[in-house]
């Protein structure tokens, strides 16, 4: 199982921008879909797991309470102009063009878009041969976190086994129009999953929010432990499994049998574990299965 899932919140689209998605690239599917019965006064949430290119993703419909902004893309690796030109037709249709298709410094085509559900794209002609992962994850540190992305890359790599820190490169003098920027690109792996990251050189506010998180993925409780330890800094952002770092990067730290958890076993037991999840903020694996098994301390 891929450690770190990107998982995108979505109003009511999720199940109909996977799709579109999955439509993009070989090697993709729709892995499941399940309905979160909500208890008043919330509404019911569909979750929506799918494949991209073999990579794993995971989408919500919960609502219009967080907008993806592009605070975090998504870097295509694509082998030939034609195939950047072909994905940009696609993913712009309806969206926002916020590098225009061209030629630049770091790639012979590249474009940098915002597509018609919100999620941002970064599509880049690769050189022949070179070995990358198709998509990647990009943490782009914008207003104030801005000038904190190696900070960020060094701290991550330290949270995560099998992780490294590969290029760092910074921008010249003046190249910056923000005086905060530092990191103009980072490229490092956690757990074997490539990320890269820059701190914004516009002053622009792209704020992480939870509308772009990280799933990690957790083999016990011991290891949920672990993780929200290090990641979670934001005490009021504590829901569900979900909490943000230092940096303002939102995380779910879930156990990796979660979809079991939450959907296996009677209506009853699903409705009592949902009820129980949805007060806790860092999960309790323990305590779900006592409420699974209707035990009563």
């Amino acid at each position: 199982m891929q450690k770190i899932v990107p998982h995108f919140w979505y109003d009511k689209e999720a199940k109909e921008a996977a799709l579109f998605y999955i439509s993009l690239f070989e090697q993709s599917k729709l892995v499941y879909t399940q309905v979160i019965k909500n208890p008043p006064p919330y509404g019911d949430s569909e979750l929506v797991s799918f494949e991209l290119a073999g990579q794993q993703f995971m989408a919500i419909s919960a609502g219009p309470y967080f907008k993806l902004n592009p605070s975090i893309s998504l870097m295509v690796a694509c082998s030939s102009a034609e195939e950047v030109d072909r994905k940009w037709k696609s993913l712009s249709e309806g969206g926002t063009e916020l590098m225009p298709l061209g030629e630049y410094p770091f790639s012979k085509r590249y474009a940098w878009i915002q597509d018609r559900y919100g999620l941002s794209w970064q599509l880049m002609l690769t050189e022949a041969g070179q070995d990358a992962q198709k998509i990647t994850p990009n943490l782009l540190f914008s207003d104030g976190a801005c000038g904190k992305a190696e900070e960020a890359v060094k701290y991550y790599a330290e949270v995560f086994e099998n992780s490294e820190i590969g290029t760092i490169s910074r921008y010249a003098e003046g190249e910056a129009q923000s005086a905060k920027a530092k990191v103009n690109y980072a490229a490092f792996k956690l757990d074997g999953v490539a990320f890269s990251a820059m701190d914004n050189g516009y002053d622009v506010d792209y704020t992480f929010n939870e509308a772009f998180s990280l799933i990690v993925n957790c083999r016990d409780q011991k290891e949920i432990d672990y993780f929200w330890e290090r990641l979670s800094a934001v005490p009021e952002a504590e829901n569900c499994g979900w909490c943000k770092d230092k940096f303002g990067v939102s995380w779910q730290v879930v156990p990796s049998n979660m979809e079991e958890i939450l959907f296996g076993g009677s209506e009853e037991q699903v409705q009592r574990v949902t009820e129980a999840f949805l007060k806790m903020k860092k999960f309790d694996l323990e305590a779900l299965e006592k409420v699974r098994l209707g035990i009563r301390e």
